[in-house]
């Protein structure tokens, strides 16, 4: 059985993670946030004590992480030492200062390894997925971490649309109150990240799916079609 290897990109509120997390568990797949791994490490350099101003430091503590990733996608965890971070990450403060260690390219090239290594234990028996794959998900996985996954999709939407998934996720209401304050998670975020990472223009090879008029189930159902037809080509290949 040859282990299908599912890379997606693309900026915040465009579905990237819950389509990625259902594609994942209706195919038997693993599934790996990288985002989240960033949001881990930064949560690890606050709680120790570390200026995130400084680049050096940062990056030898994040050399030291301590993290645990759980890739079942029904339940995908994170911990570090041993403490379940899984919330915690997701928390406001980490949301406003998460860039701050995600354009840092020392730790970028260090947790670029990592989830090097998390895609290639999937590949393999004893991985979650039994070596059936993973879909991956983040910025750069189609470009710099899988860009030999049989599938690489950058998933895109317009600002209006981005906002408005967030501010209804984190806020519950698209009011006008909520979208500005979700703007700096969302649009500055992007920003910031885009200085260390291309993920608004497809790469060679790289599928685009613009999910700004599409419902959830819509942007799924075409995502599922293009893996669909990417294991069709790979039993084939294998006869």
């Amino acid at each position: 059985m040859t282990a299908l290897v599912v890379a997606i990109d693309g900026p915040s509120g465009t579905g990237k993670s819950t389509i990625s997390r259902r594609i994942a568990a209706e195919f038997g797949l693993a599934y790996l946030d990288t985002g989240a791994m960033y949001r881990a490490a930064a949560w690890w350099c606050v709680r120790e004590g570390i200026d995130l101003a400084d680049t050096a430091a940062v990056a030898a503590q994040v050399r030291e992480l301590p993290l645990q990733i759980g890739t079942d996608p029904r339940e995908p965890s994170f911990a570090v030492g041993g403490e379940d971070v899984s919330i915690v990450i997701r928390s406001t403060e980490i949301s406003t200062m998460v860039s701050a260690v995600a354009t840092n390219l020392d730790v970028r090239a260090q947790l670029q390894d990592r989830q090097r290594a998390a895609i290639a234990a999937e590949q393999r028996p004893d991985g979650f997925s039994g070596g059936r794959g993973i879909v991956a998900e983040g910025r750069d996985i189609t470009t710099v971490v899988a860009p030999d996954a049989q599938v690489r999709i950058l998933l895109l939407a317009d600002e209006a649309a981005r906002l408005a998934r967030r501010a209804k996720e984190l806020h519950g209401t698209t009011d006008s109150a909520a979208l500005e304050a979700t703007r700096d998670q969302v649009v500055r975020r992007d920003a910031d990240d885009s200085t260390v990472s291309n993920f608004t223009t497809a790469a060679d090879g790289v599928l685009t799916v613009d999910t700004s008029t599409m419902t959830l189930e819509e942007s799924v159902d075409t995502v599922r079609g293009i893996v669909t037809r990417a294991l069709a080509t790979i039993e084939e290949e294998a006869r």
